[in-house]
């Protein structure tokens, strides 16, 4: 692996690593991963639609020697806005074709399409069923009098791709082996995409693993609810994730390049670590569930990066959304129940 200066990074065997920064978030930025085909560049992501991260985009491939004219395609690990956000403005730049799981296209379809306040209608909706106080709530119905969308909502112009990524087949990248794998939890289209060849440093394993934000090496990620509003089927993420996790530990890759942070060798002992990690998550909220609580109220005792009362407005949402998913979770385990008539509904341990 070399580096050239801290934005770009090759990796060996036609792949390098660009850093595309996201606006105002801890994460920092995305590693959007270049990808050498017979046909010319692939992207494997794209970061943030910014003026300052398409710049950056472009100074990353202009220090390769090419240019966003130069794209061929565009594979999105899953519909995140620091991942597919720039992949409209590449599209634009060089007729590039823009892949990604059926499922996220869904979710992106469905974001584009939406009538004005239909999103704001459902969160509200959403939050209230799940216990949240008024104040969380005000904003939200401030934003819908005041006419419809909240315009910093991101994904709201997302590109609508034009390939679907089929899991378990070989994407149609000349002269390259990426065969799709379906890891639905942190979003319900999410792939890794599984590099079907020699490493370059001949470390041991299986090919290389893109994984977008499926396995980083240092951060759980996200597992919240992406619900159609219009479709009442309960989904078990949290159960998605876990199942996922044990595909992509038994693949034995040589070495995993994901989205954020850093490359990383030992795949499988990643997953148990994570896999560990929710089982001490799940067995941490039934000992809270002792008593009766609304998702909310199990959001405020939990353990996130920062106490609650340091969490911003926006993401207690998120945060409300992934205790959600856990507390879903341990009712299919059959380990946690709907306490009878409550409303907002309310959970406790069996």
């Amino acid at each position: 692996m070399t580096e050239s200066g801290e934005q770009v990074t090759e990796h060996g065997g036609g792949v390098w690593s660009l850093r595309v920064p996201i606006p105002d978030n801890p994460l920092g930025h995305t590693l959007v991963h270049v990808l050498d085909t017979d046909r010319g560049p692939v992207l494997v992501d794209t970061g943030w639609d910014d003026p300052g991260s398409w710049a950056e985009l472009t100074a990353g491939l202009a220090a390769l020697g090419l240019s966003p004219a130069d794209v061929h395609g565009v594979v999105v690990t899953h519909h995140h806005p620091d991942h597919h956000g720039l992949s409209g403005r590449v599209r634009e730049a060089s007729g590039a074709w823009i892949a990604m799981h059926a499922a996220d296209i869904a979710v992106v379809r469905r974001t584009r399409e939406s009538a004005p306040g239909t999103w704001l209608d459902y969160l509200a909706r959403k939050l209230a069923a799940v216990g949240a106080p008024e104040e969380q709530l005000a904003p939200l119905r401030a934003a819908r009098a005041a006419g419809g969308r909240m315009r910093t909502l991101p994904g709201l112009r997302s590109a609508l791709p034009d390939r679907e990524i089929v899991p378990g087949e070989l994407l149609d990248l000349a002269g390259r082996r990426l065969r799709a794998v379906w890891t639905p939890g942190h979003t319900p289209g999410h792939v890794c995409l599984h590099l079907e060849e020699e490493h370059p440093a001949g470390l041991p394993g299986h090919g290389r693993l893109f994984s977008g934000d499926h396995l980083l090496p240092g951060i759980s990620p996200h597992i919240g609810l992406y619900e159609d509003p219009d479709d009442a089927t309960v989904t078990d993420p949290l159960g998605d994730y876990l199942d996922s996790l044990e595909r992509i530990g038994r693949l034995g890759v040589a070495e995993v390049l994901p989205a954020h942070q850093h490359a990383f060798a030992d795949a499988a002992g990643r997953v148990r670590e994570l896999l560990a990690h929710h089982e001490e998550r799940l067995t941490g909220l039934l000992a809270l569930l002792a008593t009766p609580l609304t998702p909310w109220q199990l959001a405020e005792r939990m353990e996130w990066n920062r106490p609650w009362d340091r969490i911003p407005h926006g993401s207690r949402n998120i945060a409300v959304s992934e205790a959600e998913a856990h507390v879903r979770r341990l009712v299919k385990l059959g380990r946690a129940e709907a306490v009878a008539g409550t409303d907002p509904v309310e959970y406790v341990a069996v």
